[in-house]
């Protein structure tokens, strides 16, 4: 195997929403790996994410998933967070990959070569892939998150700052899993305690 099909691409989701965690993911595919249609997440149905979610996990030579808590993200910010979260993917990765490509404008702190690859996730085929299988991982908590709490509607808007979630924010006020630092939250925990 040459040096350079250990590549990692390295992608992150859950920077909009109001609640949970920001999902980082790191995959190695390597040039054998025979996944077809690969892309960023987002373009992709919700089956069509889960068949290949199942691909990648199956068939990449490494894959890591990790995470930063909606309380770092109201410590860090959310792009620090974002960061930490990629940092923790590729430092899950049992296998060390030689550089690393990143979907975005900016790299996180990783111990080899890292580019910034902007719409990386549509392009590349590691960084689709870990666009995938973060995606996939980060709804899950909201669907598990919408049977815990039904009345805020997870399921549908994945924690996005929809009209229907703003509604149930301010009906109901946030959860411990809500982000204090986001601007929609604020407000709904100011009236809560008014």
């Amino acid at each position: 195997m040459t040096q350079d099909t250990l590549v990692a691409g390295l992608d992150e989701v859950g920077r909009g929403p109001l609640v949970g965690s920001v999902v980082a993911a790191a995959v190695i595919l390597g040039p054998d790996h025979g996944i077809e249609g690969l892309t960023d997440s987002k373009k992709l149905s919700e089956k069509r994410r889960q068949l290949l979610d199942q691909q990648i996990r199956e068939r990449a030579l490494c894959w890591s998933l990790a995470e930063a808590s909606a309380d770092e993200i109201d410590r860090i910010n959310i792009l620090q967070a974002s960061m930490l979260a990629m940092q923790r993917a590729f430092d899950g990765l049992t296998t060390r990959p030689t550089r690393a490509l990143v979907d975005g404008n900016r790299c996180p702190d990783v111990p080899v070569p890292c580019e910034a690859i902007v719409k990386g996730d549509a392009t590349v085929a590691a960084i689709s892939a870990a666009s995938i299988i973060a995606k996939v991982y980060r709804d899950q908590q909201m669907l598990t998150l919408d049977r815990a709490h039904p009345e805020y509607g997870f399921a549908a808007h994945k924690g996005y700052p929809t009209a229907a979630h703003r509604d149930a924010l301010a009906r109901l006020g946030p959860l411990p899993e809500h982000r204090r630092s986001f601007a929609p939250v604020r407000r709904a925990l100011a009236v809560a305690e008014s």
